[in-house]
């Protein structure tokens, strides 16, 4: 499956870019950090103990739209 979608956006036959492993990776290290932060820290960025549940609950390949081109 990875070769066809490689393929299918090297000649433009998809609009949707897979994730890499990395990024993957560095999503999963951002969300487990994210978990570890206290309820302090979360309210500084403006998020909730809900809101941080909710983005480690998240598919590893669920990453953000803007890291797809």
């Amino acid at each position: 499956m990875a070769l066809i979608s490689t393929l299918g956006r090297n000649f433009g036959l998809s609009s949707v870019k897979t994730p890499s492993l990395s990024q993957m990776a560095a999503v999963r290290r951002q969300r487990k950090a994210l978990v570890r932060l206290d309820d302090a820290a979360l309210r500084d960025m403006g998020l909730t103990r809900s809101d941080v549940e909710q983005e480690a609950k998240r598919a590893l390949w669920d990453v953000p739209a803007n890291w797809r081109c």
